[in-house]
This record gives C-alpha cells, structure tokens and sequence, in this order.
C-alpha cells in the first residue's frame, strides 16, 4: 500500500463516518488472518504475529512476538532474558519483543486484501447509518410514496428504503395507486444481514395518536395528553384526552376552530370516525363518556372484577351497543374494563 491508497482511505473515513482507527484495525486484523492462512506452518513464528499499517506512509510491517521468560518452555513463543537484552538492554521479564518477518511480496497480497476489507466496511456503516436513522423514526409517522402492489402486499418508498404495507396493516378499503403519497406509522426497525427492515402500518392506534400530535398543538406541547386509543382501523376511532390546564378544554383543542384539526385528521384516515372522549380518573365518569355518542344514565363498578353494568334509556341502547358491537367493543378497549348495557326497562325488570 502507499501514500495515495492511505489518503483514499481518509476520504472514505470522512465522507462514509466511519472511525478511521476501527478501519485500519480492521485491515490489520484481515492481514495477520491471511499472513497466518499463507505464510504459517502450524508450528511457525507465525502463529504468534501483528500486523502494523504505517498511518502516513501505509507502510505494513509484519513482526513475529515472543515474550521474555526466564526459562523456555516454547521456543516459538518465548525468548530468554538474556538473548533479549543482548537485542536491547531495556528488555525486562514478560516484555514482548518483535522480529519483523515482513515478506517480500506481502504488499501486493495487502493491497488486494485491503480493498476487499474496506468495501465491506462502507456496506456495512452505510447500513448501519441508515439502520440508526430510520430507529430514531420508530413510533413515528413517516411519508412514504406508493410504489405498486403485490400478492396483497402495497409496496412503499420511504426515502432510502423501500418498504411493504402488509395485509393486516392495510386499512379496510382503502386504495393505494402509484404515485399518491400516504402517512405510516413506524411499528418498529429492525437490523437484518440485509440492512434495516422498516415495518410500517395504517391500522396501529400509534397511527391516530401521532396524526392528533401533529395537528393539535396543545397536546404537542403537552398541555393536552392523550391517555388511551381504541381503534377499528377504516370504520371508528375512540380516544380519551386530558387536560393539565383548567383553562383549556381538552375536547375543544382537538376538535380545533370550527372542526378544521379533527377534520384534517378524519381526512388523512380516508373517512374514518373519531370520537373524541374526555378521560377521568373515576372509572364511572370515564366509561360513561366512551359510551358516546350515547346517553349513559347510570353506572355500576365491580372494581375487584373490573366489570361495569351501565344503564341507558331504552331509545340508546342500540346507540350505546353500536353496529355489530362496535361502540361498546370500543369503549371497553379504551378504558379497560369489561361493560355490560342495560335498557332502562331491562333493568327494571331485573330488577322485579
């Protein structure tokens, strides 16, 4: 190696951030591997060697090491006291000494070698950078551009990578054409052998909760705190919000002037419907309002059981259960807690 093939290796360092002392360790470390594979008989000088590369010059020196003892049990290994200090009076007990055992043609066999090191360097830091840059995007929202459809998988380019909605990640009836831009929620990023794995999603709840950050400043400054989501991803969305501001109302931030933020939102989600719940510490308050858009007249706690029987007027009861169950499935996955709906009149004649 030379002067020139060193200064190529610094450019490399610093347009591809990769650590230039982990390079040249890297490289020194592939050459004593081959100098033992090419050079060393298994009981060879050589199976005890370092590999030095000349930072400037890119010189490479190969020196065999053995340690100063005072009795030699391995001559390979070992060199005594005395025969040491006759190479340098300084040389003291479990010192290592150096011979250079440098081939001739070992500079060639480098260069190659080298090349073949550095190259799988660069794929490997540029994976891991572009790993690194997308996990600081995981549950997050990136843009992405559709690219085509697959075996039921849409297909996603979302920068560096290309990435794949899958089926259970799409949203029911949605479409996807090439070339429309659509919103992701980051479910996680993984590193693979064969760089970094993106898993996006359209139904994850993570993806409403991020969708109300961007379009509701008070909840991105965190005076507004979303507490729970429950979703249907493409049919309903449920979600319960404080507020840490007795001067602000938590429903009226996310809804926005005259609908426009929670408008926005709905539009981004092709339709989708959202109630926006406000949430309360007392498990009766809180499951009453994620009954809505239903009139809840009572409600009963079994805190032990985590079960709630709740009553409403007999004209709600199909509102409070919802299409197929739907609203009521919701609200129990918002709050946590298993709710059986009454009529008024059913209750009264259970109650007989």
């Amino acid at each position: 190696m030379n002067e020139e093939f060193i200064g190529a290796l610094r450019e490399i360092v610093k347009e591809k951030g990769i650590s230039e002392d982990l390079l040249f360790e890297t490289i020194e470390d592939a050459l004593e591997a081959a100098y033992k594979k090419n050079y060393a008989g298994p009981n060879s000088a050589a199976a005890n060697v370092k590999v030095t590369i000349n930072r400037d010059n890119g010189e490479i020196h190969v020196y065999s090491q053995k340690i100063v003892v005072e009795e030699i049990f391995d001559n390979v290994t070992e060199i005594g006291l005395e025969e040491a200090k006759e190479i340098n009076p300084k040389y003291d007990l479990n010192d290592v000494v150096d011979f250079e055992v440098t081939p001739k043609n070992f500079g060639r066999v480098a260069a190659q070698l080298a090349k073949g090191v550095v190259t799988q360097r660069i794929r490997e830091a540029e994976r891991s950078i572009i790993y690194n840059e997308y996990k600081e995007k995981e549950y997050d929202i990136i843009t992405g551009t559709i690219l085509r459809k697959d075996k039921g998988n849409v297909f996603v380019n979302i920068g560096k990578l290309e990435t794949a909605i899958g089926p259970n990640e799409q949203m029911p009836g949605e479409v996807y054409k090439f070339p429309e831009k659509v919103k992701l929620y980051v479910v996680e990023v993984k590193n693979t052998p064969k760089g970094a794995q993106v898993v996006v999603s359209r139904t994850h709840p993570g993806l409403v909760k991020r969708l109300f950050e961007l379009e509701v400043p008070e909840i991105h400054e965190g005076v507004v705190e979303i507490k729970s989501i429950s979703r249907e991803a493409g049919s309903r969305s449920k979600v319960a919000v404080v507020s840490h501001d007795e001067n602000v109302d938590p429903m009226g931030a996310c809804v926005g002037p005259k609908g426009a933020r929670v408008q926005n939102i709905v539009n981004e989600l092709k339709g989708e419907k959202l109630d926006i719940i406000k949430w309360s510490k007392a498990p009766e308050e809180f499951i009453a309002s994620a009954l809505s858009p239903a009139k809840v007249l009572s409600v009963d706690v079994d805190e032990e059981n985590k079960s709630a029987k709740v009553v409403v007027d007999d004209n709600q009861l199909s509102l409070a259960i919802g299409k197929e169950g739907q609203n009521v499935r919701l609200a129990a996955k918002l709050t946590g807690w298993k709710i059986d709906i009454k009529s008024k009149s059913q209750a009264e004649a259970a109650t007989e």
